[in-house]
Formats: structure tokens, C-alpha cells, sequence
């Protein structure tokens, strides 16, 4: 398996509610029950002789200021090998429901800010997951798209300023609307069924190098 994740090493998995998954905070080796436990199961199932650990530290509702606020406990403190990110849909979700919207820049400046600490501080490998929306909710779809968008190219740019591994999210779930309907991936547009989960976490493996 020609993998970069490496025997013995750790890798963390970083986000809001869609990493979250109903992880039980009280359990710190608990994954939840999307696309984060269902990627590491695979890969320990493929390469169980590589002892790769796991953690998950997605928080519900959590914008990319929310992770930086965080950062130094529930990522540098855990000093992983790698780091998954997945941040954005939030960010884009208070500007409606809240009136409290981040601009692309201060997203992009934050995002920068989080990866940089986690470069220099710890040198781990990154893997940049694209947040997503699909239509499949009552809210203005455009309006979302149009905030959405410029937030997903910003993650594609971070991917190639820090060397990393990018998976991309947002156009394999549109892809995966022309088969199904928007709500057999996600039921709010936004929070993944068990086949959403199940779609992102071969993505995550196929950027990894697990088949």
C-alpha cells in the first residue's frame, strides 16, 4: 500500500459537526459515527500491521475562528502526524440564520493562521477537505452557493501553499446528486446521511492512497 501515512503515527481529525458525528466528548478515543470513524476503520482494516491512531476533535457548530480559539489545546497539544480539516459551512450558515458573516478574507487569513501553527509547531502533513452545501433545503440555495464558493477555492489555494493533500468534498457530492437526489447524500444540504458519510470517507481514503 503506497500510503504517506506511516507506521506508528497519529492523525487527527479536525471540523464542526459534520467531523463531530455524535462523538462522545467523554471518550477521547471515540470517533462518532461518520465519515471520520468509517475512514479510520477502513484503514486499520487494510493496514492493522501500521498501528495508526485516531483522533477526532470536530465540534458542532464550529466556524474558523472557532478552531484557532482552539487550536493549541485540541490540536498542538495533541501533536498528530497529520491533521484533517474540514471548516467552512458554518462560516457561511451564520450569515443567514444569524446575520453574523465571516468574509472569505478573515476565513482565509484564520485557515492560514491554524495551518501555519500546525507546520511550524508540530511539522505535520495536512489533508484539506472542501467544504460542501447541496440543494437540498428551503433556504436560498444561491445565496449559499455564492458565499460557499469563494470560501472552497480558498481551501483549494491553502492546499498548494502547504504541500497538502486535498480532498475534494464539494464537487464529489454534486457529482454524486446526478444519481441521487441531493437528500440521499445530505437530508439538510448540509449534514451528511450514512451514504454521504460513507462517499466522503472512500474520498478521504482514495487522497491517502487506501483502496
Amino acid at each position: 500500500m503506497d500510503c504517506p501515512i506511516q507506521p506508528n503515527q497519529t492523525v487527527l481529525f479536525q471540523g464542526d459537526s459534520i467531523t463531530d458525528a455524535q462523538r462522545s466528548v467523554a471518550d477521547e478515543a471515540d470517533l462518532g459515527h461518520g465519515y471520520a470513524a468509517m475512514a479510520a476503520a477502513t484503514f486499520q482494516a487494510a493496514a492493522p500491521d501500521r498501528n495508526v491512531r485516531f483522533l477526532n476533535r470536530g465540534v458542532g457548530g464550529n466556524r474558523v475562528a472557532d478552531l484557532k480559539a482552539r487550536w493549541s489545546d485540541d490540536c498542538i497539544a495533541l501533536k498528530p502526524d497529520w491533521v484533517s480539516i474540514l471548516i467552512g459551512v458554518n462560516d457561511t450558515w451564520r450569515a443567514f440564520d444569524q446575520k453574523d458573516p465571516t468574509s472569505t478574507e478573515q476565513y482565509a487569513g484564520d485557515y492560514r493562521h491554524i495551518l501555519t501553527r500546525t507546520r511550524d509547531e508540530l511539522g505535520a502533513r495536512l489533508i484539506l477537505c472542501e467544504p460542501f452545501v447541496l440543494p437540498a433545503f428551503e433556504a436560498d440555495y444561491a445565496a449559499w452557493r455564492a458565499d460557499l464558493d469563494p470560501r472552497i477555492h480558498a481551501v483549494r489555494e491553502l492546499a498548494r501553499e502547504f504541500d497538502a493533500l486535498l480532498v475534494p468534498f464539494d464537487g464529489l457530492l454534486a457529482a454524486a446528486a446526478c444519481k441521487q437526489p441531493p437528500a440521499f447524500w445530505a437530508g439538510d444540504g448540509v449534514h451528511p446521511t450514512r451514504p454521504g458519510h460513507a462517499l466522503m470517507a472512500r474520498a478521504w481514503l482514495a487522497a491517502v492512497s487506501v483502496r
